[in-house]
């Protein structure tokens, strides 16, 4: 009957449900867009609160897709991209272990997302409804290539807009800088 994978996606899917409405909405304690934006800024991830927004949407839609059993691979690929740039960004300095910060978390949820894709949501899902239980390997594969290659877009644009040379309210200031000497080398 599947009632074991039926409680795995559920439990995967709810919980990352929660945890982009933390960072789109505030809910469950989260820092919302500003709050998660800030840390996402120190964490290198720029713009910060564009990336959270985006990382939010990810989780919470491919949260909603993966626990429904609905399009699977894409789910998988959404959620799964938000854990690999997690881990490359806040935990691979940390080492493996959760205690010190570490990526030990995301790396089972990696796993198990990647198992349940492969395996696939089961005859009690979105997906089993419309005659695809199961989806395999390849399918599987192919959400953590996506995956991988979503969060290395994601790192490098935000490398390149950590690399420009000022934001546009430092432009501005050094505009106004420049008129105040101006004038004041006319007088």
């Amino acid at each position: 009957m599947g009632l074991f994978r039926l409680f795995a996606r559920m439990t995967i899917g709810l919980l990352f449900v929660g945890h982009g409405t933390q960072k789109l909405f505030g809910w469950f304690g989260g820092g919302g867009p500003e709050g998660t934006g800030r840390f996402f800024d120190q964490a290198g991830v720029r713009p910060g609160r564009r990336n959270a927004v985006l990382a939010g949407a990810a989780e919470a839609g491919g949260g909603l897709l993966f626990g429904l059993g609905a399009a699977t691979p894409i789910g998988a690929a959404a959620i799964s991209g938000s854990m690999i740039t997690a881990i490359r960004k806040v935990h691979w300095e940390r080492g493996i272990w959760s205690t010190s910060g570490g990526y030990e978390y995301n790396l089972v949820l990696l796993a198990a997302v990647f198992g349940l894709t492969e395996n696939g949501p089961g005859e009690l899902s979105v997906d089993g409804a419309l005659g695809r239980p199961r989806w395999g390997t390849g399918w599987a594969l192919a959400a953590l290539a996506a995956a991988a290659s979503a969060s290395a877009a994601v790192v490098a644009a935000a490398e390149h807009e950590g690399a420009q040379p000022a934001t546009d309210a430092a432009d501005a200031q050094a505009e106004q800088n420049a008129d105040a000497a101006a004038v004041s080398s006319s007088l």
